[in-house]
């Protein structure tokens, strides 16, 4: 098993940034493709981002290409999504999940494929 620790959010003008943060203890962390998710009040929970688990290979939602990077370092357990021109419609919970363990799949982007996950962190981006 691995568990999940989201840190990095706040409250932030629209056009700023943040960065969070995922840090990983348990099981070897570079085992794991990663995610970030987000959950906004009254709506489903949907897909951020992923990462491989080299960090080789990433992806994301069309409505925060450009604007946010994923990225991990394997050395300290940790994942980052860094966040640039925030909007307020990115105000949310941000969740971090990882995969099965040494999984072969594609990258996932459903939070249901996802086996762990944090306990999120809130994002609030005002107008």
């Amino acid at each position: 098993q691995v568990q999940l620790v989201e840190s990095g959010g706040g409250l932030v003008q629209a056009g700023g940034s943040l960065r969070l943060s995922c840090a990983a203890s348990g099981r070897t962390f570079s085992s794991y493709h990663m995610g970030w998710f987000r959950q906004a009040p009254g709506k489903d929970r949907e897909f951020v981002a992923v990462i491989s688990r080299s960090g080789g290979n990433t992806y994301y939602a069309d409505s925060v290409k450009g604007r946010f990077t994923i990225s991990r370092d394997n050395a300290k357990n940790t994942m980052y999504l860094q966040m640039n021109s925030l909007k307020p419609e990115d105000t949310a919970v941000y969740y971090c999940a990882a995969d099965r363990p040494l999984s072969t799949r594609v990258l996932q982007t459903t939070p249901h494929e996802y086996d762990y996950w944090g306990q999120g962190t809130q994002v609030t981006v005002s107008s």
